[in-house]
């Protein structure tokens, strides 16, 4: 996994790497320029298109300055507009000093904003204004403002940011303006602004360019955020042996439906079992039984005495792991139940939908949760349980807070869904997409993070496995779906595309 590191401390892993590599800051920022470049070169190999590069004064234009003569070098048409200033970095004025004994004529200094009107459609703006370091808001009546408001109001503009959308902070909200980019190739790090909503919609899509920082320097470096690779998951994947039998992996207990709501138990049991549980039992209220049985026949049945809602379980003795909450209702005997059930409850369970929705009626049944139990709210569900917020910054500390007190794993749907452990380390996910903003998807989570638990993986590693096999999922049913068109069994129906991806490496 990627750790995510604030300003400070990617200041530090660049100044370890100068000093223990050693190599010179100029060679370091001439690294960063090359891995942009040939990422660039990927994304857009037609060197045909005009890209106009805009560099600050700091050593983010340093960066702009460097990636423009190596694109002038590689017979890109290229313009490079410089922002007025009476003091440059030192990187900076030594990049202008390469780039002006070769593409001079490329070189423009900035005045005014009437210039960027005659840029042509299509072009490839290239962002390099303001980089990690900026610790205030763009002020409005700076040429950098009026500029970065040319930019975003041409939306036929391509706008790749060099490590960051200028404007944007790494680690706090931000409030002033900042560049819409379409793209950001960020260096060695993801920055955590990038995976919170109000604040990554400036960088929507992005990738993140290894530069070479000396690993000691990272490893060295504390952070409790990391972002989730391929890399991981392979790791923990569970191998198959030869002679295996269904009672190797596990048998889950599945506490789900309702009148009205019989089909969240088939969702979350049919990913239960697709996550490669062995068995799957689901506990319904007599109303679905025979939705289930013919629905899904590879799951057993527990009937409850009731006809349209959860009352209680007379035996949980001879599961490995409950799930509870797809469907379930909040009716008054359903609450008690659930008490009850909690009571008996010695192993980490997983609780989502109404299950959450039970907690947050009677906040005292969150003492009963053993620890390491699985909670999978969406941010209403999770407001319910733990307060409001005023940003999303916040919002990460008080799930950071949540998780610690009560000894829970908290899976905060969404995108980028993040994962808290009650050591206050938080593990946001790279899969997924927009199209699985769609009824029954969480189930489908539900259902996978309980058939990995109920096969004895730990409960931090069964909810971030799920969370990335989810997301994986998703995004393997967009190659036969768009996704105004997926449906939450579009990722069942792929989880088995996703496990073969994980297996085989299938990564770009």
């Amino acid at each position: 996994m990627i750790k995510i590191l604030n300003t400070y401390q990617i200041k530090q892993a660049d100044e370890y790497t100068i000093r223990h590599e050693p190599v010179s800051s100029l060679n370091l920022m001439e690294r960063a320029a090359n891995a942009f470049v040939c990422q660039f070169n990927k994304d857009f190999p037609d060197n045909n298109l005009p890209v106009h590069i805009f560099c600050g004064k700091g050593n983010n234009g340093g960066d702009g300055l460097a990636i423009a003569r190596i694109l002038s070098d590689k017979k890109q048409s290229v313009c490079t507009y410089i922002f007025s200033s009476k003091k440059y970095s030192n990187d900076f004025n030594k990049n202008l000093s390469r780039f002006e004994k070769k593409y001079k004529k490329h070189i423009h200094f900035i005045e005014d904003n009437s210039f960027i009107k005659k840029i042509p459609k299509q072009s490839i703006i290239i962002d390099a204004i303001f980089g990690t370091g900026l610790n205030a808001k763009i002020k409005e009546e700076s040429t950098e403002f009026k500029i970065i408001q040319e930019i975003n109001n041409n939306a036929f503009y391509q706008v790749i940011s060099v490590d960051i959308p200028s404007g944007l902070f790494t680690y706090e909200p931000t409030n002033g303006i900042v560049v819409n980019a379409n793209k950001t190739y960020t260096f060695q790090f993801p920055k955590l602004s990038f995976l919170l909503p109000e604040t990554g919609k400036f960088a929507n899509d992005f990738t993140v360019l290894d530069i070479g920082l000396h690993q000691k320097s990272i490893t060295r470096i504390k952070t409790p955020f990391y972002f989730l690779i391929p890399d991981d998951i392979s790791k923990i994947i569970h191998q198959r042996k030869k002679y295996s039998h269904k009672g190797n992996f596990g048998h889950a207990l599945l506490i789900a439906g309702s009148y009205g709501k019989i089909g969240a138990a088939v969702l979350s049991a049919k990913a239960s079992l697709r996550s490669g549980c062995g068995l799957v039992t689901v506990h319904i209220p007599k109303c679905g039984y025979q939705t289930i049985q013919s629905l899904f026949p590879e799951a057993m049945c527990s009937i409850d005495k009731n006809l349209n809602y959860f009352s209680g379980i007379s035996s949980i003795e001879n599961y490995d792991t409950i799930g509870i909450g797809p469907g379930l209702g909040t009716h008054t005997a359903t609450v008690r139940a659930i008490e009850i059930l909690l009571k008996k409850i010695k192993s980490p369970v997983i609780i989502d939908a109404d299950g959450l929705n039970i907690l947050s009626l009677k906040k005292s049944l969150l003492k009963l949760l053993p620890e390491n139990s699985i909670l999978t709210p969406h941010p209403k569900e999770f407001e319910r349980l733990a307060g409001k917020w005023t940003n999303d910054f916040e919002r990460l500390e008080l799930q950071q807070k949540f998780s610690e007190k009560h000894k829970v794993i908290v899976v905060l749907k969404g995108a980028n869904t993040s994962i808290s452990d009650q050591n206050g380390n938080i593990y946001f996910n790279s899969t997924g997409n927009s199209g699985m903003a769609t009824a029954g998807s969480g189930d489908v989570l539900t259902g996978i993070i309980t058939g990995l638990l109920a096969q004895h993986y730990s409960p931090l590693d069964a909810a971030i496995t799920g969370v990335f096999l989810h997301g994986l999922a998703g995004d393997s049913a967009l190659q036969s779906q768009s996704k105004e068109s997926m449906i939450a069994s579009d990722i069942i129906d792929n989880l088995g595309n996703a496990f073969k991806k994980i297996k085989n490496n299938l990564f770009e």
